[in-house]
């Protein structure tokens, strides 16, 4: 029997409690979400037949403020995986130090097999069922997989139909013309940018001679990946759903990205204007392929359980930096461990997206808006800051990174769980 994502997460989670002190009434607490609801969601079809989709929200924690996830559409959307993605939200929030817990949505649905008028039908269906569970002040969603501005703006206008009162801050990632914030659109990749410039400086590699593979060419994959090359990296692969390309002597990231944005394919090219030529050397390589090339950084930007038991041996690469949520398991984890292969965990490492999904709440609510170069240098800070002081922690206590980014938002969550009472309290007496 297969394990379930949630107690995969959870044995991440009782790792880390041997090295922090916190009541056993916290890490309790932090073992079950706060409230997990499945809806349905009956969509009319273009053709006029009526088809019902599975939908979810979940709310992990709420003990350091309102809860903050994505809403994912795709066909694989399970309540165990949004259960684990609130789990993993509620650390990440922690590890940031933003003012939020964690939470997580989800359809079951392949979202390319709709119409626009289908797709916003389901978007503005999903709210109408969990209007309830959400608010401003309760939980507040954001854009994930296979969603957008446009889907989100659907989503804030129909809880503001409901309410019967325009509720930006009800929703992140929103079109900027409905009270989106300047820069959300590329945080994750950003934020993860930031991270792994931050930590490469530890280790002495200079961008010219560090080779990078990036799976997953989406909206956080495709930007980190410009990013690192703008910055010199040699970045040598890149795939999507549908497979890769690999050059040893380096892809051309802006003329990929054009071609895929025109084209909806991934082909190694050479752009100049509108014109892009096919480059010959370049080899097509799979998705399971480009995760064993020898690189010094391998980025997993797509999904959860890319990197298992099955193939973590395989992996070349020095360094990894986790932009998408759980591709490496638990026990995968431990075969990288003992090849001394560096893990920058998600937790830490994506954050980017959630940190000015934050600071789109709070423009949101006090109605002062930032410019990019604010949001951006403000985005910097937060994700430096606190890599430096997970890097610190996992030296003082001689863990890998990702264990000390737990016990970085433990001691976080710790406090505020115990701040409500706990047993030595009760018992103790006043």
């Amino acid at each position: 029997m297969a394990t379930s994502i949630l107690s995969d997460a959870n044995r991440r989670l009782e790792r880390a409690l041997k090295y922090v002190t916190i009541s056993d009434d916290a890490s309790e607490r932090l073992r079950y979400p706060k409230a997990s609801l499945i809806v349905s969601i009956p969509v009319r079809m273009d053709n006029g037949t009526l088809r019902v989709f599975q939908g979810y929200r979940v709310r992990y924690d709420d003990t350091r403020g309102p809860t903050k996830g994505g809403i994912r559409f795709h066909p694989d959307v399970t309540l165990d995986e949004v259960q684990s993605l609130a789990f993993w939200m509620t650390f990440k929030c922690a590890a940031l130090n933003l003012p939020l817990g964690g939470a997580k949505g989800g359809v079951t649905v392949n979202p390319k097999e709709l119409s626009k008028f289908e797709l916003e039908r389901l978007s503005r269906g999903y709210i109408d069922a969990i209007a309830d569970f959400i608010g401003p002040d309760v939980d507040v969603p954001a854009p994930d997989v296979y969603t957008n501005p446009m889907i989100m703006g659907w989503m804030m206008d129909q809880y503001s139909i409901i309410c019967r009162k325009l509720s930006p801050a009800v929703i992140t990632g929103k079109p900027l013309s409905m009270g989106g914030s300047q820069g959300r659109d590329t945080a994750t990749g950003t934020g993860a940018f930031y991270v792994l410039q931050a930590m490469m400086a530890k280790f002495g590699q200079v961008p010219q001679t560090t080779t990078v593979a990036v799976q997953g060419f989406g909206n956080a994959g495709s930007v980190i990946a410009r990013l690192l090359f703008d910055a010199g990296y040699k970045v040598v692969a890149v795939s999507d759903s549908q497979g890769g390309v690999y050059s040893p002597s380096g892809l051309d990231i802006p003329s990929i990205q054009q071609f895929k944005t025109s084209t909806r394919s991934l082909k190694a090219v050479y752009c100049e204007g509108t014109v892009c030529n096919i480059v010959d050397d370049y080899t097509l390589v799979t998705n399971e392929e480009l995760l064993a090339l020898d690189v010094d950084i391998l980025i997993p930007a797509a999904m959860e359980n890319q990197i298992t038991v099955e193939n973590a041996s395989a992996v070349q690469a020095r360094y990894i930096f986790e932009v998408a949520n759980g591709p490496i398991t638990s026990e995968a984890d431990r075969l990288l461990e003992a090849r001394d292969i560096y893990v920058f965990p998600d937790i830490l490492v994506n954050a980017g997206g959630v940190t000015v999904s934050y600071f789109e709440w709070v423009q949101n609510r006090s109605g002062l808006y930032w410019t990019v170069e604010d949001v951006n240098a403000r985005l910097k800070t937060m994700m430096v800051t606190e890599a430096e002081r997970i890097w610190a922690i996992a030296q003082e206590l001689a863990i890998p990174p990702r264990t000390a980014a737990y016990v970085h938002a433990l001691e976080r969550l710790g406090d505020a769980l115990n701040a409500k009472g706990t047993r030595d309290y009760y018992v103790g007496g006043l």
